[in-house]
């Protein structure tokens, strides 16, 4: 998806700060129920709709952050040949620049969610996205590798404080009728920078053959973005604090959901897509500037504007698979994928395009099918569940990213095309399992 996946997106209602809604209150007996249908009626005439000033506050601050925090993170995939020639790196060492931030960003997703609902959504996002931002800014005086690898992955700590919190502020402040399109701004806000962020790196080193320049200016774009945002997002309204759960008590929905194997074969589905789409970008960039095709930097870079691709098939996909069923449209996205790779193997530019293309349109919408399908099967804390896809989903992108670079290394494009070629056979392998067990037990469709 977008950089943010759809799980999030269609369970912002389960996150535990949601709890003070009016579903609560109405499960209730005798006046409780009463108390809580007339709480809900309140909340809801004072949540912002669509067409006031409030509403407008609030995409546009929201479509900030969400560009500001997935350009951060991805613009140093444009830089990985760069890391390589001025650090003397191996592909695979390199993409630690990214695998550092996403690995880190994937473990402090399980808790970044509780935090906030206990200690509330814009300051701790307008903190994280000031403190992102000024990192990045100083990520661009690094001394050394290890000085600028310890910079990112702090980075990924304080990345987590953004997406799980907007998702809930947005359900929080938005009148129900009109959340899909506030969400549907942010969702395109995070693709869209995640792609900025990429070729405008690129660009800036086509331009200025630097490294730190690139990261200097999109970190001060993303210090403006910061204060867009505190000066344009509405003080929450009906954020209610919630105390903390005893540790005792957290693992349990995840254990839970380990129990369901649909879930099991979801969690492994978002490993396996987004390591395999992750490694083939990362490493794009270096077959595009190598002969046969000896791209410059800027020329490479605009291979990530295929990304414009994503959003279409996202949408495309999710319709496809309430008409032809999920499995068969996660079968379809994986098929699309391994045939694109095939393409990638081609010394014309123009088929590797239109591989890496392929490989994106299946990537998306695959996804797309995954996460949505996370949301209807988990039975009860689907925040969790979703949490549980997210964390498979940038793990991915960290353990398998990094080890596509040893494999290019040590074979070229033809090796990493074997090792992605391998783990999108077994996605497809898990796809039909996840086909098969959509037809002996039908998704679960109660909201818990």
């Amino acid at each position: 998806m977008h950089d943010i996946p759809k799980a999030a997106v269609e369970t912002p209602s389960e996150t535990p700060s949601l709890t003070q809604n009016p579903e609560g209150p109405v499960k209730s007996a005798g006046s409780s129920a009463v108390k809580g249908v007339i709480k809900g009626a309140d909340m809801a005439s004072t949540q912002i709709r669509r067409g006031t000033a409030d509403y407008r506050r609030v995409n546009l601050a929201l479509v900030a952050a969400g560009f500001s925090t997935f350009a951060i993170l991805y613009c140093v995939q444009a830089l990985l040949p760069i890391f390589s020639r001025d650090f003397g790196l191996s592909p695979g060492a390199a993409s630690l620049a990214l695998s550092a931030t996403s690995a880190t960003l994937a473990v402090a997703l399980l808790g970044a969610g509780q935090i906030s609902d206990m200690r509330g959504r814009k300051a701790m996002m307008a903190l994280c996205l000031f403190s992102v931002g000024a990192l990045t800014v100083l990520s661009a005086f690094a001394g050394t590798w290890g000085q600028l690898l310890a910079i990112r992955a702090l980075e990924g700590l304080l990345l987590s404080g953004v997406p799980a919190v907007a998702m809930a502020y947005l359900a929080e402040e938005i009148h129900p009728s009109d959340l899909g399109g506030a969400m549907g701004l942010y969702i395109a806000g995070n693709a869209y920078g995640g792609m900025t962020g990429r070729v405008l790196a690129s660009l800036i080193v086509d331009y200025m053959d630097s490294w730190r320049i690139a990261l200097g200016i999109i970190g001060s774009l993303g210090v403006a973005a910061a204060l867009a945002f505190t000066l344009l997002l509405p003080p929450s309204r009906h954020f209610v604090a919630i105390p903390r759960p005893p540790l005792s008590s957290l693992h349990h929905p995840f254990l839970r959901h380990f129990k369901d194997p649909g879930l099991r074969w979801l969690f492994l589905t978002s490993f396996l897509l987004m390591g395999s789409f992750v490694t083939v970008y990362n490493y794009a960039s270096y077959r595009l500037v190598e002969p046969p095709f000896s791209l410059g930097a800027g020329p490479a870079g605009a291979i990530f504007l295929v990304y414009l691709f994503g959003g279409w098939a996202s949408a495309s996909f999710g319709r496809w698979a309430s008409r032809f069923e999920r499995g068969r449209m996660l079968i379809t996205g994986v098929l699309l994928m391994l045939f694109g790779l095939l393409l990638t193997l081609s010394s014309s530019l123009w088929l590797t395009v239109a591989g890496i293309t392929c490989v994106t349109i299946g990537f998306f919408g695959g996804h797309a099918v995954a996460s949505g399908w996370v949301g209807q099967r988990a039975e009860i804390a689907r925040a969790q569940a979703a949490s549980l896809y997210l964390f498979n989903y940038y793990m991915g992108s960290s353990i398998i990213g990094s080890l596509g670079g040893w494999f290019y290394a040590g074979a070229g494009w033809t090796g990493l095309a074997i090792l992605i070629g391998c783990l999108l056979l077994v996605a497809l392998f898990v796809a039909t399992r996840l086909a098969r067990i959509e037809q002996v037990k039908p998704i679960s469709t109660t909201r818990v």
